[in-house]
């Protein structure tokens, strides 16, 4: 059975770290669009350097041309028999856009994606994020409010230097929660609807959270 999982949360839920694991153990592509965007400008494709022209003037991106992109990059033999989408679809618009992405890509498997809401509490996030330090080196992320580490300055993986996002504030965090369930309501609303929705606690530790996806995977490959 072809594997469709689709994940979406605010910046700093911890779906990142989920999708990277489910994808580690479930040997599925994991696809997020901004990686895949990047991608698509340093190949040179036609979609790469339309997506550019517009990400050099600090523009979005077009629906249609992000579209055609994720619509490539699902067409690839890795993710025939499944993927994780991590932060795409982010609007009504995208959720539609895919809809008929997936219409012409698996016209003979009718099987709906399951989508998985990281919910967590503003305070809990905004806690996250102003704590939050990531390796220059090899971009491991950790979190000085619940892990230990004996030199807050220095990776204990590689060595390298530990640095402080600059949008990571307080108000910059508030301000990019709020945007983004602004956003994101309509299509909790919509894939509540389908049936499509779990949600998932994301105030949870990571292993509680990975082990209550999992599990919910498991309930729905046995339905």
């Amino acid at each position: 059975m072809k594997q469709k999982y689709i994940f979406i949360g605010p910046p700093g839920s911890g779906k990142g770290t989920q999708t990277k694991m489910l994808s580690k153990d479930f040997n599925l592509p994991h696809i997020d669009t901004g990686s895949l965007l990047r991608d698509a400008v340093a190949s040179g494709s036609e979609e790469g350097k339309l997506a550019n022209s517009f990400m050099e003037k600090g523009q979005l991106v077009p629906i249609d041309v992000v579209s055609r992109i994720i619509k490539n990059r699902l067409l690839k033999d890795d993710a025939k028999e499944g993927f994780i989408l991590d932060g795409y679809p982010r609007s009504m618009e995208q959720a539609y856009a895919l809809d008929e992405i997936l219409k012409e890509i698996d016209s003979d498997r009718n099987i709906e994606p399951i989508v998985f809401y990281f919910d967590v509490a503003e305070e809990k996030l905004v806690e996250r994020l102003v704590n939050r330090r990531s390796c220059s080196e090899c971009g491991a992320i950790y979190n000085l409010k619940t892990m230990t580490l004996e030199n807050e300055n220095i990776c204990p993986k590689c060595g390298g230097k530990l640095t402080k996002r600059e949008d990571d504030t307080e108000e910059v965090a508030i301000k990019r929660f709020r945007t983004y369930f602004n956003e994101t309501a309509p299509l909790i609303d919509l894939y509540t609807k389908r049936g499509q929705l779990v949600k998932l606690d994301a105030s949870l530790d990571i292993n509680t959270i990975y082990k209550n996806l999992t599990g919910a995977i498991k309930e729905y490959v046995r339905s």
